[in-house]
């Protein structure tokens, strides 16, 4: 079993292909293997400022709209539940899903205006910061940043997403 993406747009102000879902497909699975990260699923969402505002008042206390959002399933320290099938084939239920991303494209068009690079790109590297904070990333401090952002570089230069 590979990594899933499961992708929803709730915004109006630009068109999601299917060509951009299937290269935020590739990144997932270039950063599952780079992470050692065989299975699960992340979900996706694309919202709009105002969507994501909301969002990022409600959960992180921050009242402005921002670019990306994580929200993990699985935090250290959580009991894993197991459940079992018919076939005695054993599933964490818990592993199987990664977590929530959710990327305001308004702001990931500003930035990819402001930084000179393609829409894609912008979106492709807030997926991959969103999914890297899924998986225990953060940037907290100088050092963490550093590693954070230099496994973002890597994995969007394997994917071919360059500046």
């Amino acid at each position: 079993m590979k990594l899933q993406l499961a992708c929803s747009n709730d915004q109006n102000e630009i068109e999601i292909t299917e060509e951009w879902i299937q290269k935020l497909d590739e990144l997932l699975q270039v950063a599952g293997k780079i992470e050692n990260i065989s299975s699960g699923e992340v979900t996706l969402t694309f919202v709009d400022d105002k969507a994501i505002h909301q969002l990022n008042k409600e959960y992180r206390g921050i009242d402005r709209p921002t670019d990306v959002l994580s929200f993990a399933m699985q935090e250290s320290g959580v009991e894993e539940t197991e459940i079992f099938y018919e076939d005695d084939v054993e599933i964490d239920e818990l592993s199987t899903m990664l977590g929530d991303v959710v990327i305001s494209v308004t702001t990931a068009k500003r930035q990819s205006e402001e930084y000179g690079h393609s829409l894609q790109r912008e979106i492709g590297f807030l997926f991959v910061h969103g999914f890297l904070h899924l998986v225990g990333y953060d940037h907290q401090d100088e050092q963490s940043e550093k590693e954070m952002f230099n496994k973002q570089e890597r994995i969007l230069q394997e994917a071919g997403l360059t500046r």
